[in-house]
């Protein structure tokens, strides 16, 4: 009998994958490889169901007859191990981002005389509600909570974006590209800045913005988003009222919350000794981080210690005695900035820090440092890239443009539009339930 070969990603399965196992196994013995968390987040979102339990599921169907692990998308160690005569695979994937996949198995295949079977893919709106119901559950707090954390554990590094409101949100949660090699890009988590937010309300970035008008801004980019939600906390103000706000980041489903390690008022980092800016003192802000951690009520909402440092000039072995300061207080990861335009000090911190804690995550935000891919940063030891700034510094010099452009021509015409998307295409972009509403 024919050794048929099959891979499976999905976290709920629906009549239509189990019409395609069916159809493979009519042709011999079907072999189903379960693809792993890691595999499948790399091009696309983390599994809401695990790796054993999704082959468990698999294994309880008579007709498979046997359900193995596929731990990469290439199909190269599945055809050196188990040497199928047959491999099935819905016929989707001819087009798009799986192509070259598709195109490397023909050609492994092709070697012995294997043979590729692709059935149609089964288009049917049931299928769309249902598969649409299970994405609405990354938008539940307690699933969406815990996602940072879990991808954290899932991928080398994450990749994320500032949103500001919930159109940019929605931008966060839609971007995505296909790359040459067929795997799919998009933003792991979103950032809330509180430079962006007071400036997207016009006001200067000194903590100014209270948390009830913060978190009325989190809520709104959470009701039309399901990526987990990194939350900007300033220094996080007085430990009396921080152990209550992050109270709330947790109930409403963040992910975390990072606090800079400096005290009075608030000044950007970016002005370094420019400004007048003060470090607290390491014990008094691990007091904080610790007092945070006792207050909270599940082990997925994540404190980051914010280290100033390096801003400030004061030394790379001031920023490792802080942060083990904070480690030891129950920080959950370690966010080291810099002001310079290279990352030498940057990954120097990380390179000595991972030394003691392999463990810990850290973030970087390379705002100055913008030419250093995340590859690059991933392979020095940063475990979570935040561009904290760029849709809302891309967004403001298109409206001043358009705004100057209907001042000089007295109407909104040519020259305006050309800055414009379509009125229609923003529509499209809304979804539609908010949009009929």
């Amino acid at each position: 009998m024919k050794k048929v070969y099959l891979n499976v990603s999905t976290d709920i399965l629906h009549y239509g994958h189990i019409a395609l196992m069916k159809k493979a196994a009519e042709l011999g013995e079907l072999i189903v490889g379960v693809l792993t968390d890691e595999v499948v987040a790399q091009y696309r979102r983390a599994p809401l169901v695990p790796y054993e339990k999704r082959k468990e599921m698999i294994a309880q169907l008579s007709f498979v007859k046997e359900v193995v692990k596929q731990d990469t998308l290439s199909y190269e160690t599945v055809i050196q191990q188990y040497r199928p005569d047959i491999v099935v695979h819905g016929d989707e994937w001819r087009i798009g981002g799986k192509s070259r996949i598709r195109a490397d198995l023909l050609k492994l295949l092709d070697v012995y005389g294997g043979e590729l079977v692709e059935f149609p893919y089964t288009e049917d709106e049931a299928i769309n509600v249902l598969e649409s119901t299970v994405y609405d559950r990354y938008a539940v707090p307690e699933i969406r909570r815990g996602m940072l954390k879990r991808l954290l554990g899932l991928k080398k590094s994450l990749r994320v974006l500032e949103a500001h409101n919930g159109l940019t949100g929605l931008v966060v949660e839609n971007a995505k590209i296909t790359t040459e090699d067929g795997m799919q890009k998009t933003f792991d988590a979103m950032w809330i800045s509180s430079l962006c937010d007071s400036a997207a309300r016009g006001k200067p970035d000194i903590e100014l913005v209270d948390w009830s008008s913060k978190i009325d801004r989190i809520n709104e980019i959470m009701e039309v988003t399901t990526k987990p939600i990194i939350v900007d906390g300033d220094t996080g103000g007085m430990p009396e009222h921080f152990v209550y706000n992050i109270q709330t980041l947790e109930r409403i489903g963040v992910s975390a919350i990072i606090i800079e390690d400096k005290t009075g008022l608030k000044k950007n980092s970016l002005f370094g000794t420019e400004a007048n800016q003060v470090q607290e003192e390491p014990e008094i802000f691990a007091d904080k981080i610790r007092r945070g951690k006792q207050a909270l009520k599940t082990k997925e909402f994540m404190i980051f210690a914010r280290i100033e440092s390096l801003i400030l000039e004061k030394g790379m072995e001031d920023a490792l005695h802080r942060a083990r300061v904070y480690l030891q207080a129950g920080a959950d990861g370690i966010m080291i900035h810099s002001r310079k335009k290279t990352p030498d000090e940057v990954f120097e911190f990380c390179h000595k820090l991972k030394a003691e804690y392999p463990e810990t995550p850290i973030v970087a935000v390379p705002t100055t440092y913008n030419t250093v891919t995340e590859d690059v940063l991933s392979d020095n030891g940063v475990n979570i890239i935040i561009h904290a700034n760029h849709l809302l510094r891309s967004a403001f010099p298109a409206m001043q443009k358009t705004a100057e452009c209907i001042l000089l021509d007295g109407c909104s015409g040519k020259r305006a539009d050309q800055n414009c998307m379509p009125i229609k295409d923003v529509i499209r972009f809304i979804p539609v339930e908010m949009e009929n509403q």
